[in-house]
């Protein structure tokens, strides 16, 4: 196990965690907004995104803590990496208001699928995470620190 796997660990997830968050204030920023994309000859609103995470070698935790203790050998290169930034298709909302300069012919305007609360909820759970590795990157540091005046 390399001395600095777990601050590789941790530095990709701190990137990861990054475009999570990118990805969630680009979500609040449009929560309004009802001309995104133009698609058939119409506009639509904007469409909510959202970050996909896998493990970078692809395998199981068990696996992955197996080969960490060493009682497995093989690849043991650890971390996160984003595997898709999708779109969710959840349906649109409807509002009527007649007067909107976007409004169909019943009065009724498409507004963005995205859920200011589930990105408040989503924003608290990247942070986190982000904060938590950051921690890790710290106390490694610490330690090589320690091992350094040990010698």
């Amino acid at each position: 196990m390399s001395l600095f796997q777990g601050m590789d660990t941790s530095a990709s997830a701190l990137t990861a965690n990054r475009l999570r968050l990118d990805t969630i204030a680009a979500n609040i920023a449009n929560a309004n907004t009802t001309r995104a994309t133009f698609v058939n000859g119409a506009w639509q609103p904007y469409k909510r995104k959202m970050v996909e995470l896998s493990p970078v070698t692809g395998q199981s935790f068990d696996n992955l803590l197996q080969a960490a203790i060493g009682t497995v050998t093989g690849q043991t290169e650890q971390g996160v990496r984003v595997t898709a930034i999708r779109e969710d298709n959840a349906p649109f909302k409807r509002m009527y208001d007649p007067t909107h300069p976007d409004a169909d012919a019943e009065g009724y305007v498409l507004l963005p699928n995205v859920d200011v609360m589930k990105e408040m909820v989503d924003m608290i759970s990247a942070s986190r995470s982000y904060e938590a590795n950051v921690t890790v990157l710290n106390a490694a540091k610490s330690m090589m620190m320690k091992a350094l005046e040990i010698k």
